[in-house]
């Protein structure tokens, strides 16, 4: 990156976080809690950052990318990137759970739907995963727009069960069926 376009993405993510408080701005001057909420706000930027580049490593990992190759794109060692990044990071065994890794909004609710014949519901999310526990039964998913309609109907349906908090813009929700799940697991 050159000292222009670096300049250009400190801008741009300012503006991000501006946009989140689009009264923050005109209060700076005038208000020291302002100040206080700009902190606030950046620092919840930086926790999302933080879960995004997680995201963005096991993805690059599910596409076949070497930790020596993640670990010098962060400028840091293998063995460092490894470390901070390693668990959780490929579709892996946590207790009976798994974290289905690499998922875009293109294509998780066809491998919830492949694991969702297999038994296994998804409990967590975020960026780029679903984290997915086994049952007996098939299991059916459905996502929706945060705020909207499908949301709210699903919601204040017995039969479906919310799913973690949300990842905008998405809400998601699953639901077992009286099928008996298929064996093994996805492909």
């Amino acid at each position: 990156m050159t000292e222009d376009s670096d300049t250009t993405f400190t801008d741009d993510v300012a503006r991000a976080i501006a946009r989140l408080d689009p009264e923050l701005e005109k209060r700076l001057g005038k208000d020291p809690q302002a100040h206080l909420d700009l902190v606030a706000l950046t620092s919840r930027a930086r926790d999302e950052i933080s879960e995004l580049l997680g995201a963005a490593v096991a993805s690059a990992r599910a596409a076949g990318a070497s930790w020596e190759s993640i670990g010098s794109t962060l400028g840091m060692t293998r063995q460092a990137a490894q470390q901070r990044f390693g668990r959780g990071s490929d579709v892996t065994a946590a207790g009976t759970a798994r974290r289905l890794v690499g998922l875009t909004a293109f294509s998780e609710m066809d491998a919830l739907e492949d694991w969702g014949r297999h038994g296994w519901h998804s409990v967590n999310f975020g960026p780029l995963f679903h984290d997915v526990e086994p049952s007996d039964v098939q299991w059916q998913h459905r996502r929706a727009v945060v705020g909207g309609r499908a949301a709210r109907d699903l919601e204040r349906s017995e039969d479906w069960e919310r799913i973690g908090g949300s990842w905008f813009p998405w809400v998601y929700f699953a639901r077992p069926t009286e099928l008996p799940a298929e064996p093994g697991e996805p492909e």
